[in-house]
């Protein structure tokens, strides 16, 4: 605790709740302020306290105005609470304390962690999710990127920090600008302001990053750099940006041996998927008001993504491949062991959503529950491996009541909890809320 801006054992002044706060050990610092562990009542807190250059009147009206707010989503690690030491002018805030299930999004950019293709499609559906409810209360973020992201490896839970950056959209006319590779280029060029709008292009990089481990601006151009330092950076990212996979524009293309990630990745992902960064970093540059692409958009496209996964048994589930069920099957090959890769069949609900029934797929209330789009945390049933015949597989009942299977011939069995039944092309598996009907893979 040496040096820091508090010190362990101090009480801070919880200044809605009117309550000591009480400064445990610290977890972490930047150029803002340090963050504290924290005791609140009962309660275990963060408490994030600003540099005297930082704590302007400014930045205290800001956050006064965000506590008064009700968090978005439970997404965001909101202010609950600004703290203060009477008797000074230094302050700071108390926010929700980040569990240790969450690594930040670094983790996976450097591939220090590798979840499953499911996992991180749900990560983006849930950041998809949180800003989309910012920006629906009229907020924006401001500095989106994986510095400022955490999620849980296990289940694809997001959490969004440094929330004291969020303002009413379109009033910013000081603070932080946001991180210059997430900037959108308008604001990289001092020609506009952090906005909604340019939420949506760092929201558009971070989900590139993401997938494709890599930046959607750093090809040939990039290479050919002598030292990108912030010059160098500005004109890749800001004066004249050029995406990587730009259709029109071939002078920025990855390098092979050296961009070999992206390259690699590329292919492997859906044309609905490749067509909405295509969009996303060509009319999105060109036209920021039109031309950026939407949260929602990105939700229904990457739901799309989670549910087309498809895993090679030669490889024992570990490589992961995409098939979109709505083109025909190409007959792909494994991209790791180069095994041909068999048709799987098909689910397709009532909702209009599909499942391609490849092992570890997943029945969730987004598939089978009216009023329920875009919930996958709520699991019925998952696709499984025939215990015996490899190359089989089933679909197990993993909710609370028995479901109905109806065979192409007529038949009619219920599959009660805990049991699983082969997928076979013509059933209609009868969920009670919904139906889903089994499809050949073509």
């Amino acid at each position: 605790m040496s040096g820091g801006l508090l010190r362990e054992g101090q009480v801070v002044l919880a200044e809605k709740a009117r309550r000591s706060c009480l400064i445990m050990e610290m977890l972490g610092g930047g150029g803002q302020g340090e963050v504290y562990r924290a005791q609140l009542g009962n309660d275990l807190v963060a408490v994030k306290w600003y540099r005297d250059a930082v704590a302007s009147e400014a930045q205290r009206r800001a956050l006064e105005d965000l506590v008064r707010r009700v968090a978005p989503s439970p997404a965001f690690l909101w202010p609950l609470d600004t703290v203060r030491v009477p008797g000074t002018r230094s302050f700071g805030y108390v926010m929700p304390i980040r569990e240790d299930r969450f690594v930040g999004m670094v983790e996976l950019v450097r591939r220090r962690v590798e979840p499953p293709a499911r996992v991180v499609a749900s990560i983006g559906l849930g950041l998809a999710e949180a800003f989309l409810l910012l920006h629906v209360q009229g907020l924006c973020y401001r500095d989106i990127s994986f510095g400022n992201v955490f999620f849980d490896p296990e289940t694809g839970d997001v959490l969004v920090c440094d929330n004291d950056n969020v303002t009413v959209d379109g009033i910013a006319s000081g603070g932080i600008l946001g991180t210059p590779r997430f900037m959108a280029p308008e604001v990289m060029r001092g020609e506009a302001r952090p906005s909604s709008r340019t939420d949506l292009f760092s929201l558009a990089v971070l989900f590139f990053t993401m997938f494709f481990v890599h930046h959607p601006f750093e090809g040939v151009r990039e290479y050919d750099c002598n030292v990108l330092d912030a010059d160098a950076l500005r004109a890749l990212c800001g004066q004249a940006p050029v995406f990587v996979f730009d259709p029109d524009d071939p002078s920025n293309r990855p390098v092979p041996g050296v961009h070999q990630n992206v390259l690699d990745l590329w292919p492997l992902y859906p044309a609905f998927l490749r067509r909405l960064f295509v969009k996303a970093f060509t009319d999105g540059i060109r036209d920021p008001v039109e031309g950026r692409v939407r949260e929602s958009q990105w939700r229904q496209a990457i739901a799309r993504l989670r549910d087309s996964v498809l895993v090679c048994d030669e490889c024992g589930g570990d490589a992961e491949s995409f098939w979109d069920p709505t083109e025909p099957w190409s007959g792909a090959a494994c991209w790791r062991c180069r095994a041909p890769l068999a048709a799987p069949p098909v689910v397709a609900f009532d909702s209009g959503a599909a499942i391609v029934a490849s092992p570890g797929a997943e029945v969730c209330a987004h598939h089978v529950a009216p009023g329920r789009l875009y919930d996958y945390s709520t699991k019925f049933g998952a696709v499984v491996r025939h215990p015996t015949s490899p190359g089989v597989v089933g679909l197990r009942n993993d909710s609370d009541w028995g479901w109905v299977v109806r065979g192409p011939a007529g038949s009619e069995q219920e599959l009660r909890p805990g049991k699983s039944v082969k997928l076979v092309p013509g059933s209609v598996v009868d969920f009670g809320p919904s139906q889903g009907t089994v499809r050949a893979g073509t």
